[in-house]
């Protein structure tokens, strides 16, 4: 299968550089597919789980924060604020930090906190999926 450069860049590490043939970013409106030879595009990814396949390797998963995505001359670079492994995750404070923003959803919020709480909630429910063991992804 045709394959595409990919390098996903957390802000504070780069979690992947390197041959990859599909890719499926969480985005605005629900899962979005890449493979080799996309026309050139910018994305805004949200939180979630990324999804890619390394060339001739098993598919990987990471929770990731938001963040942007470029494909341009099968290259695709994705910019996010957060990349976890689910081998990284600490379940347990994966599930305090679900009840904390549970608990700050329930009392009045302005507009701005109950954002912020809303993507506390999605990013722990994120983990916690991830967390629960590999998926078959074929």
């Amino acid at each position: 299968m045709s394959s595409f450069w990919l390098k996903i860049i957390a802000s504070d590490h780069v979690f992947f550089n390197g041959s990859c043939e599909k890719l499926v970013v969480p985005a605005q409106d629900g899962e979005f597919g890449i493979l080799a030879h996309r026309e050139a595009m910018i994305l805004a990814s949200q939180e979630g789980i990324l999804r890619f396949q390394p060339s001739g390797g098993q598919w990987q998963e990471a929770v990731v924060g938001l963040g942007i995505v470029q494909v341009a001359n099968n290259r695709v670079t994705i910019i996010v604020d957060t990349a976890e492994r689910p081998e990284d995750i600490d379940e347990v404070r994966a599930k305090e930090a679900l009840e904390r923003a549970k608990e700050q959803m329930r009392q009045k919020q302005s507009i701005r906190e109950f954002q912020i709480s809303q993507a506390s909630m999605a990013r722990a429910l994120s983990r916690l999926k991830v967390k629960k063991g590999p998926r078959n992804l074929d």
